[in-house]
């Protein structure tokens, strides 16, 4: 027979994690669009790859500069109210990304975007620790995670439908696209408020001993890894483990904004299709990573074990890119990019089950927050790099190329935090 607490995180699986997944999903629509923007965009105002490449990157470090002190707010205040204030806010900001001019615009809206966004994701991999054991927590990652994919596989094809728009009402097609993908946000930002319970003893869907053991079994874990590290609030901010998982993370980070925000661009010189059909041939690889994504959060999980589920995936990952550099062919650079995919987002549910493993409270809030800053600086240098090696080169390859050595070196940190005694005492 199912115990309370099994059929309780049965029941928060089922309502909470599929609404938290379509928050992720108009979260990426609103920070990748700019890939799509950039097919009218960029000419339109004369933007340079390198221009380009900085602007989508500057978003990074805003939401870096404050993910820490966001997360710090959102553990104090609540997730239902903090949550709601991010999507509200980087909403109106996404909107007015329609009235970019030039150079200066550009980047000044991007990077207050990211100083609105600050927090999201995080906060969310907070939120969920206070629902699910330690157990279940890589499955339920992946399936909230599996937003970033599908933020792609939905927002390719409606991005190229937006762009048709183009010339509509006196605004271009990519105006028209910060527009209509900013607008869900706010909205989505009230219902959080009004909907989103912050704890388990708050959800009238959970019955009275399905709240109280849900929270004591959590409440149990927390207590178990206070007493075992005692890790407080200002050694996380400076736990070389956490360091090191903030540079495993960075690496993977550059590896996905990479090829996010770039793969409208590469597929657009790989098949010189119209900007509809490139954005249906640029979700593809992002079908495939939704569910690797599910199929290794889940293998993890059964298994309990973490770090070759992220090391694996990274290597995998690195191959993609390194083959995608060299393909010329349409069918084959797609498939090598779909492989680049699968692997890099593969390793996010396992990679985000570790902290929980000697962190608690403040400590691991801050802790999830620094690690996704540091992660957040590989958004920016991912992108620009590309950006950069694109205006020198006059290809992708060598960008592609970096993207792969930089998955390889994920994969050797992880394996180096194998041997990390703090990792290692639990399962």
């Amino acid at each position: 027979m199912a115990t309370p607490e099994k059929t309780a995180c049965a029941k928060v699986a089922r309502r909470l994690v599929p609404f938290l997944m379509l928050l992720y999903i108009v979260a990426w629509f609103d920070r990748i669009n700019v890939g799509f923007a950039a097919l009218q965009m960029n000419k339109e105002l004369g933007f340079s790859a390198s221009v380009f490449g900085f602007g989508a990157g500057v978003f990074f470090l805003g939401y870096a500069l404050f993910e820490v002190p966001s997360n710090l707010v959102l553990a104090r205040v609540g997730a239902r109210r903090w949550i709601a204030r991010i999507m509200v806010t980087w909403g109106v900001v996404s909107v007015l990304m329609m009235f970019v001019r030039g150079s200066l615009s550009f980047y000044v809206l991007r990077f207050i975007l990211g100083i609105a966004e600050a927090g999201f994701l995080p906060g969310v991999i907070y939120y969920l620790g206070e629902w699910f054991p330690r157990a279940e927590r890589a499955r339920a990652i992946s399936w909230f995670m599996v937003g970033i994919p599908l933020s792609t596989v939905l927002g390719a094809p409606l991005a190229g439908l937006l762009l048709g728009l183009n010339g509509w009402h006196g605004l271009s097609g990519w105006q028209w696209l910060y527009l209509l993908e900013g607008l869900p946000a706010v909205l989505l930002g009230v219902l959080v408020w009004r909907w989103l319970p912050d704890r388990p003893s708050q959800a009238r869907w959970l019955s009275a001993s399905e709240q109280q053991g849900l929270e004591a079994l959590i409440r149990a874990e927390h207590h178990e890894t206070l007493s075992r590290h005692s890790v407080d609030l200002r050694q996380a901010l400076v736990h070389p483990t956490v360091w090191l998982l903030g540079l495993v993370l960075f690496a993977c980070q550059c590896g996905s904004y990479g090829l996010t925000l770039w793969i409208p661009q590469i597929v657009k010189g790989l098949s010189a299709q119209s900007d509809l059909l490139v954005g249906l041939i640029a979700a593809l690889p992002y079908i495939a990573a939704a569910l690797g994504m599910v199929v290794i959060g889940h293998r993890s999980d059964r298994s309990g074990e973490r770090f070759w589920h992220v090391a694996i995936p990274s290597l995998i990952g690195a191959l993609g890119f390194i083959a995608s550099a060299y393909l010329t062919s349409p069918v084959l650079g797609i498939a090598a990019l779909t492989v680049a995919a699968v692997g890099d987002l593969g390793s996010r549910g396992p990679f985000w089950a570790l902290p929980g493993r000697f962190l608690t409270g403040s400590a691991l809030a801050a802790g999830i927050a620094l690690i996704n800053t540091l992660g957040s600086v590989g958004g920016f240098v991912g992108p620009y790099a590309v950006g950069l090696v694109k205006d020198a080169t006059g290809s992708f390859r060598g960008g592609l190329l970096l993207l792969a050595g930089l998955l390889v070196a994920s994969a050797v940190a992880t394996l180096r935090l194998k041997r990390s005694a703090v990792l290692a005492d639990h399962a």
